[in-house]
């Protein structure tokens, strides 16, 4: 039998945790900075491996330290990405800018949710946050959607 090495474990870990990673990480600060600052938390989580390894949630920890590396690196507010026009039926064209003027948590929050299909509980416990705070940014979020939007609270 061939031992597991470091690196096999990494890679395993990488392969599971990058794509969600990404995706709140997108949610976050858009699509290019969210490449960049998905890179620096897994460099990260590789030279700290010993550590990483041993935690519960090593998902919500590395975007917790992806969000503070790019505070740090990036100022520029984030850019959604476009939606391709093929796959996806209409969408309202005010959509990405009153999506990216939600506050950070609302953003990242009603994104992971309601566009990407993850359930309250799995936002709650990648971002470090309780159910409930996790329902209250959705609340909010689709509120001042609606609002900014035109629509009906």
């Amino acid at each position: 039998m061939v031992p597991v090495t470091k690196s096999d474990q990494f890679t395993d870990f990488v392969r599971d945790v990058e794509p969600r990673l990404h995706a709140a990480l997108i949610a976050l600060m858009g699509t290019d900075s969210a490449r960049e600052a998905t890179a620096e938390a897994l460099m990260w989580a590789w030279e700290n491996w010993d550590r990483v390894e041993k935690m519960d949630n090593p998902g919500g920890y590395l975007y917790r330290v992806a969000r503070t590396k790019a505070r740090r690196l990036f100022k520029k507010p984030p850019m959604l990405p476009p939606a391709p026009v093929a796959e996806l039926p209409w969408i309202e064209p005010g959509l990405p800018a009153a999506v990216a003027r939600l506050s950070e948590k609302q953003r990242v929050v009603v994104v992971l949710v309601h566009a990407l299909g993850w359930t309250q509980g799995e936002v709650a416990r990648y971002l470090g946050l309780g159910h409930g705070a996790v329902q209250k940014h959705a609340e909010r979020g689709l509120a001042r959607l609606r609002s900014s939007l035109g629509g009906s609270t």
